[in-house]
């Protein structure tokens, strides 16, 4: 069975930083692009972020731009997302996700349950 299982999350201070992870199961994602997702309460889910699968290559939603940033990890931990100086409006539920193709920010194969992450003000 593959599974992407997202660790990391918590509450923490606006400024703070927290490092969420994706644990990987069932397969190999070396050959996958990774991304980010979130939703937040009462809203769709939104992209956050992709790393190609070489690691060359990055995408960013604008609201994060400066603030987080993905990288490749181990094979059993494909991805990670750093998160620095947090505000309220990324509070949500965030979500590990791969797929087969080049890095878009759309039509992603497989998904985590998610791990919450809340920013006090």
């Amino acid at each position: 069975q593959v599974r992407l299982v997202e660790s990391g999350g918590g509450w923490v201070q606006a400024g703070g930083s927290l490092r969420l992870s994706c644990a990987a199961s069932g397969r190999t994602f070396s050959g996958y692009t990774m991304g980010w997702f979130r939703q937040g309460a009462g809203k769709e889910r939104e992209f956050v972020a992709a790393i190609s699968w070489s690691g060359g290559s990055t995408l960013y939603a604008d609201s994060v731009k400066g603030r987080f940033t993905i990288s490749r990890d181990s094979a059993k931990n494909p991805v990670s997302l750093h998160m620095n100086n947090l505000k309220p409006e990324d509070t949500a539920v965030y979500y590990c996700a791969a797929r087969a193709g080049v890095i878009v920010t759309t039509d992603y194969d497989y998904w985590g349950q998610g791990t919450q992450v809340t920013v006090s003000s």
